[in-house]
């Protein structure tokens, strides 16, 4: 079950990058981030179970740099407060 989830968080990520490269997707939009923040995050949870520090630096600084834009990204749609 490890290595499907290895694969789908990997792919998600792959697939967020090659649609960005190919111009289909905008790198700041919030399909891309979530991509993004769902794939990292999937192989974060995984690295951390096999102690790979290394692999968990780069996907959960991912993660969080992902959730950051889209959080950011969603507070820019907000309807200004009076």
């Amino acid at each position: 079950m490890g290595q499907v989830l290895q694969i789908v968080g990997a792919l998600l990520v792959l697939i967020a990058f090659t649609l960005a490269q190919f111009r289909l997707l905008d790198a700041r939009s919030n399909v891309y981030l979530l991509l993004n923040l769902v794939g990292s995050a999937i192989l974060a949870v995984l690295a951390l179970g096999q102690r790979q520090w290394g692999f968990l630096l780069l996907e959960g600084v991912w993660a969080l740099v992902s959730l950051w834009g889209l959080v950011a990204r969603l507070r820019e749609d907000e309807p200004a407060r009076p």
